[in-house]
């Protein structure tokens, strides 16, 4: 201890964010730390909202004050002092964007260098850096404008030819009779707004379906003076398909609008031209097309001097990638593919090469999604990190991430308002040691169980999708079945190839946040807000809508939101909490009325565990808060705005609604993601439960006490991309530990061997 304690440390004084109970705590300088802790006990709020906060405020406020504009917003954590406190570099797990043009290689910046290599030294020469961009008017190809695809609009499906256009004959979502879409046909004097389309001469179909933009000679008096007409499938194609637009209309464009890959350029983005330019015999979309393990290996080949420099420079980007386990991504994989691990870890490899020191790391999970051999490299890339003189801290849940720490820091003792205190701070050793949940919970050794047996099966045969080696495997049913693996080993096309088996309806629980909201909150998605606002309504004797922050009750300001969301042209949306209602989400009059004591939103601040409490007389509140209990999201308040939550914790809370089924299919993605081991025994008990009422599970998971408890294991591998894709094992888990190609029955063998 005193030897850490002589390189320094970052004293936090009076921390006080959130559920924080008046924190002090040192965090030693130059060393690795890992801050631990039920779900919910204050870690995030201590390290994120309060640590990372005031670095990155502070930073800001070094710019001057007209960059500060531009700058993302950090508000003044509730906290004293921070002493010593370095540069923070915060390393989310948020996905990098749905940009379709952004690729591994272009966010990495390895493409730009590909580029420069190949005006270098390809042949025949075909021009500077700029004619290899698919971004760029000198390279794209013309057809796809760089895409690699094109988007085609099925004309029979936005019109009806039996209908004229008074009738509705424009069937597309928005141009129905009466609207300022339909007036631009109906009523420019081009048609005869009561012809059916079916009588229509080819010139008249041709004008209403697929003429360029142009100026009508005999406009009407409300037409536009630099107002344009446009056929139907352009400015359908322009103004909806691809506009922003086009997000809140997605189910109607899927519909009529089918994407093909590029007839010109074969889905290699370039013109011709670009692409007739080769080193060794590949052009750049080939290279693109290759794994960061086969782009070494091409690299490596070129002996050209002019092309040394370039040449170094690519390797050091693409090693830093594969030495953190991503080396059977490709380069020319789309960003929006990845997962938020492999976001992570793409962003960490950026760092490993850098040159700064004396810096603090703040990563969130950087064990989640890993198969216990991956975190291996995960291991290695943070000591590095640690080596290079800078402080790293984690928080993590994962005990082969706990083992790694210099120095751990536990959170607790429970969640909510329960927690907010440093319940341990020391070694790992002393943690082993403690009395504390984590501590107790590390000692305890894993254990298998005797396995359910299954009463029936269900196969797929010769499966080749992806990266599937032509496999045949048996799922069985009524049991609770794991399939572990390396991250990238095909364990979620072999399950989706599995759901396409299953002739009954199944219970798909992912980790999307589809349909969630800056308004979605566990209360409203329990669908027991509208009984708390009648509670509230019976109570004072006031209309309902009073209650409601999307109606009436709303704060006028953020208009119940609860924040003001600045869009920013080139950077992150700037969130800050309402200065009106100061995160209340209500107006001044509706805080007054009151129900058991308390306004609505005193009771929409409560964490669920609180919440049952005060509901304990509203027997359908109650069942549907125990739910959330039962997957391990009690520490949630009714009023947590879901676009907060993890990738994990939306699935619990989505599981929370599917628990009462007979014979059904349940699959989970990794449904451990985000919990501390203690929440996690509860969730196999949840799962045994599930299985004992006659329903099957299905999990991708690598948590290694959930793969013991399970019934049966499917183990794919043995690595990522076209590296794996193959069956190592199949059968009871304990069984693995005799397989030495099954790299999950090798993680087993030696978590049970540490005990």
């Amino acid at each position: 201890m005193d030897k850490i304690y002589q390189q320094g440390f970052i004293e936090i004084k009076n921390a006080a964010e959130n559920n924080l109970q008046h924190v002090d705590l040192k965090i030693p300088k130059y060393q690795l730390t890992v801050f631990t802790g039920l779900s919910g006990s204050g870690k995030s709020s201590l390290v994120f909202d309060t640590l990372a906060a005031t670095s990155r405020r502070e930073l800001n406020e070094t710019f001057p004050s007209f960059t500060q504009q531009y700058l993302p917003k950090f508000g003044q954590p509730q906290v004293d002092k921070i002493e010593h406190l370095p540069v923070a570099i915060v390393v989310e797990q948020k996905p990098i964007g749905k940009n379709a043009r952004s690729t591994l290689a272009t966010y990495t910046g390895i493409y730009s260098l590909l580029r420069l290599l190949f005006s270098r030294i390809g042949q025949p020469w075909v021009g500077y850096s700029e004619h290899f961009s698919f971004n760029l008017p000198q390279g794209m190809c013309p057809k796809c404008q760089g895409l690699g695809y094109v988007d085609q609009l099925d004309e029979d499906k936005i019109i009806d030819l039996n209908k004229s256009l008074n009738d509705g004959a424009i069937t597309f979502v928005s141009f129905r009779p009466g609207t300022w879409r339909w007036k631009r046909y109906a009523k420019t004097g081009l048609f005869d707004p009561a012809k059916k389309l079916k009588d229509y001469s080819p010139a008249e179909m041709e004008l209403l379906l697929h003429a360029p933009q142009q100026k009508l000679k005999d406009p009407p008096a409300w037409w536009g003076k630099t107002q344009l007409y446009e056929g139907l499938v352009p400015r359908i194609m322009r103004s909806i398909v691809h506009s922003a637009e086009g997000k809140h209309h997605q189910a109607a464009i899927k519909q009529v609008v089918s994407r093909q890959v590029c007839p010109l350029c074969h889905g290699e983005r370039l013109q011709a031209k670009s692409l007739a330019c080769k080193i060794n015999g590949l052009n750049i979309a080939e290279v693109g097309a290759l794994d960061l393990i086969q782009a070494a290996a091409f690299l490596q080949k070129i002996k050209e001097p002019l092309a040394a420099g370039v040449i170094r420079e690519l390797l050091t980007k693409i090693q830093a990638l594969i030495e953190i386990g991503l080396g059977y991504l490709s380069l020319d994989r789309s960003t929006d593919t990845l997962s938020g691990g492999e976001t992570q870890r793409i962003k960490l490899a950026k760092y490993l090469t850098s040159s700064l020191s004396d810096l603090v790391y703040i990563l969130d999970e950087p064990s989640v999604g890993l198969h216990p051999h991956d975190i291996q490299l995960i291991r290695k890339a943070l000591l590095r990190l640690k080596d290079q003189g800078n402080t790293v801290i984690l928080v993590d849940h994962n005990p082969a991430i706990i083992s790694l720490a210099d120095w751990v820091v536990e959170m607790g003792p429970q969640a909510g308002m329960q927690g907010g205190k440093v319940t341990f701070s020391g070694t790992y050793q002393q943690l082993l040691h403690s009395q504390t949940i984590t501590g107790k919970m590390l000692r305890r050794p894993l254990h298998f169980k005797t396995p359910r047996q299954p009463a029936k099966w269900l196969e797929v045969q010769n499966l080749r999708q992806h990266n599937l080696k032509q496999l045949n495997v048996k799922f069985p049913q009524g049991v609770l079945t794991v399939v572990s693996g390396p991250a990238g080993s095909g364990k979620s096309t072999l399950v989706n190839a599995i759901k396409q088996q299953i002739t009954v309806p199944y219970i798909d629980l992912d980790q999307t946040s589809a349909g969630i909201n800056i308004r979605s909150t566990p209360a409203t998605y329990l669908k027991i807000m509208d009984s708390i606002r009648k509670l509230f309504a019976e109570a004072n004797h006031v209309s309902m809508q009073l209650f409601s922050y999307n109606g009436k009750g709303a704060c006028p300001r953020c208009k119940g939101k609860g924040v003001t969301i600045t869009n920013m042209a080139f950077m992150d949306p700037v969130v800050q909490t309402c200065e009106l209602c100061h995160g209340h989400r209500y107006n001044p009059e509706v805080l007054r009325y009151q129900y058991h004591g308390k306004n609505i939103h005193q009771v929409l601040s409560l964490p669920i565990t609180a919440a049952i409490a005060f509901f304990a007389d509203q027997a359908e509140i109650c069942q549907k808060l125990d739910y959330l209990l039962k997957v391990g999201l009690g520490y949630l308040d009714l009023s947590q705005a879901m676009t907060t939550l993890s990738g994990g914790e939306i699935q619990r809370l989505r599981l929370a609604l599917e628990l009462n089924h007979q014979g059904k299919f349940y699959f989970l993605d990794e449904p451990t993601t985000g919990l501390h081991l203690k929440d996690t025994e509860k969730l196999i008990d949840l799962f045994n439960q599930l299985v004992d009422q006659g329903n099957t599970l299905i999990l991708i998971e690598h948590n290694l006490r959930v793969i013991s408890q399970a019934d049966y294991l499917i183990d794919l591998g043995p690595d990522a991309g076209k590296y794996g894709g193959q069956l190592c094992f199949a059968g009871s888990p304990q069984a693995s530990l005799k397989q030495p190609r099954s790299r999950t029955g090798m993680a087993l063998k030696q978590a049970i061997k540490e005990f």
